[in-house]
C-alpha cells in the first residue's frame, strides 16, 4: 500500500513539473514589447531606406502586428555610422530594431567606428532593391552610349548626385567609371529623395537612384531611365535594357533588412522575426515591392547572418578595387 501511494505521488510530481515547465515555455514564447519600439533608419528622410522603413511601420500599425507602436528614427550621419554606433550601444535592448542597407557593411569597412556587424542579431531580409541610371527628361541622352559620350565630353564636370562616398550609389558610379574610363563630379546629398529632386531641378546631370526614389518623377515625365543594373529587365521598365545585355557586366543589389542589437533576448528575436514574416506576407507589401521594382526575398536567422558576412567580403573587394 505504501509503495503504491509513493509511486502515485512520484508520478503526480513528475506530471506537475512537466506542466510547470510547459507553462514557463509558453510564457517565454508569449513575450511582447513593454514600451514603444525604436525603428532606427540608417539614412536621412525621403530616400529609399526611409520610405520603405516608414511603409513597414505603417503596415505594422494597420495590421496590428505589434502590440506597441513602432517609432521610426533617422540616424543617417556618417553614411550610417551614427546608426551603427547607436545600435552597438543598445546591447541587450529588446526595444530597438534597425532597418539596414548596404552601408551596413561598407561603412565599418571604410571607417574605424568600432563596430563589427557579426555581433548584431539578424532578424529578416525583406527584399533586394535595384539601381537604375537616370537623367532629366529634358536631356538629349536616350541610350547608355549617349550617356558615356556626354560624360566624356564634359571633361570631368558631369555631376552625378548621390548620398555619400562609400554609399551604394557611389559604388555603382565607380563601377561605371571603371567600365567606361569616364569621370564624374560626385555631388553628395543627405538622402535619395533630395537627390531625386535635384535631378528634376537640373542641379545635377544624373543619378543611379533606386526606382522607388524616382518613380513619382518618372511617372510625371520628369526623368528618364537609361539602363538598369540588374540581371534581367525590370517588369516596371520593360523597355529599359540592362547593362549586362548591352555587354557591360555591372550588376548591383541593395538589401533591405532588419537587425537588432547584440544579445537581444531570444524571445524578443522570435517576436520581431515573426512580426516581419507576417509583414512580408501582406498584400500591401507585396504590391509595393512589385510596383517599385524590389525583389521580395525573405531570409532570417543564420541564413541571413551568412548572407551579411558574404556580402561584407564582396564589398571589401569592391572597395579595394575602386579606392
Amino acid at each position: 500500500m505504501y509503495n503504491r501511494l509513493t509511486k502515485k505521488i512520484a508520478v503526480a510530481a513528475i506530471s506537475t513539473a512537466a506542466l510547470l515547465a510547459g507553462a514557463a515555455q509558453a510564457v517565454a514564447g508569449d513575450w511582447k514589447p513593454q514600451k514603444p519600439v525604436e525603428l532606427v533608419i540608417m539614412a536621412g528622410q525621403g530616400g529609399g531606406a526611409d520610405r520603405i522603413a516608414r511603409l513597414f511601420q505603417s503596415i505594422i500599425q494597420k495590421e496590428n502586428l505589434s502590440n506597441m507602436p513602432i517609432l521610426p528614427v533617422n540616424k543617417g550621419g556618417g553614411s550610417g555610422a551614427e546608426a551603427l554606433r547607436y545600435l552597438k550601444d543598445k546591447e541587450g535592448d529588446a526595444h530597438v530594431i534597425m532597418a539596414t542597407l548596404n552601408s551596413y557593411y561598407t561603412t565599418p569597412l571604410r571607417t574605424d567606428i568600432g563596430v563589427d556587424i557579426e555581433e548584431f542579431t539578424p532578424l529578416a531580409r525583406m527584399a533586394m532593391d535595384t539601381f537604375v541610371l537616370w537623367v532629366n527628361a529634358d536631356s538629349d541622352i536616350q541610350t547608355l552610349d549617349d550617356y558615356v559620350a556626354a560624360v566624356k565630353a564634359a571633361g570631368g564636370s558631369w555631376k552625378m548626385g548621390g548620398t555619400g562616398t562609400g554609399q551604394e550609389d557611389s559604388l555603382v558610379t565607380a563601377m561605371l567609371e571603371q567600365e567606361f574610363g569616364i569621370q564624374h563630379t560626385y555631388v553628395p546629398f543627405k538622402g535619395g529623395g533630395t537627390v531625386a529632386k535635384n535631378l528634376v531641378g537640373n542641379h545635377i546631370n544624373a543619378t543611379v537612384n533606386n526606382p522607388a526614389e524616382q518613380m513619382g518623377f518618372w511617372q510625371a515625365g520628369k526623368v528618364r531611365p537609361i539602363v538598369t543594373f540588374t540581371p534581367e529587365r525590370l517588369a516596371v521598365f520593360p523597355d529599359v535594357p540592362t547593362a549586362r545585355e548591352l555587354g557591360h557586366d555591372i550588376v548591383y543589389w541593395m538589401q533591405r533588412s532588419f537587425v537588432a542589437p547584440k544579445d537581444m533576448p531570444a524571445d524578443a528575436v522570435a517576436y520581431y522575426t515573426e512580426m516581419l514574416e507576417q509583414l512580408g506576407a501582406t498584400p500591401e507589401w507585396q504590391e509595393y515591392a512589385s510596383g517599385k521594382a524590389l525583389v521580395a526575398d525573405m531570409l532570417t536567422g543564420d541564413a541571413l547572418q551568412n548572407y551579411f558576412l558574404n556580402e561584407r567580403s564582396k564589398h571589401a573587394e569592391i572597395l579595394a578595387s575602386i579606392e
